[in-house]
């Protein structure tokens, strides 16, 4: 009987690139200018990213696209609200009241300024990502494009979807 080993190495392997956007623009208006500048088609996905901590349960939008270099494009935003209602201790006038309040959630802790991630997962073709970034700053009322150091991320495991 033959023996079949797996190195874990071979799935620590990060093949895709991620570039940060710093933007007041809805999501559906910031895929629609990326549509513009870039030649992909970004389209709303119906599997929206799931992410549960302490503070609450939220669901990420995401945009996707897939090219025939099988290289698939993720515009995801990284911050959402979610309500948590509140400890109702109040006796008297307000003993009824429900009061809810909101709380930011991010898909990427460590960069709570970004507003949305563009993951471009990238089997073997090398892509410019520089120029895709200096193509997505041209955007009006996108203040800041970068790409982002994955190897450095602490919370990579939200970026599997």
């Amino acid at each position: 009987m033959a023996v079949h080993k797996l190195h874990l190495e071979e799935f620590d392997e990060i093949d895709y690139q991620l570039i940060a956007i710093h933007t007041s623009l809805e999501d559906y208006r910031l895929a629609y200018y990326i549509n513009q500048k870039l030649p992909i088609t970004l389209k709303k996905n119906n599997c929206n990213i799931q992410i549960s901590n302490k503070e609450g349960e939220t669901q990420f939008t995401r945009f996707v696209y897939e090219d025939s270099k099988d290289i698939a494009w993720n515009l995801v935003q990284n911050q959402n609200d979610v309500f948590v209602p509140s400890q109702n201790s109040n006796q008297g006038l307000f003993a009824e009241s429900n009061n809810k309040f909101s709380t930011k959630i991010y898909l990427i802790p460590e960069f709570k300024k970004v507003d949305y991630f563009l993951k471009i997962e990238n089997g073997e073709v090398n892509i410019d990502v520089l120029k895709i970034a200096s193509c997505i700053k041209k955007i009006d009322r996108v203040s800041t494009v970068y790409a982002v150091e994955v190897e450095k991320i602490k919370s990579k495991n939200n970026l599997i979807f």
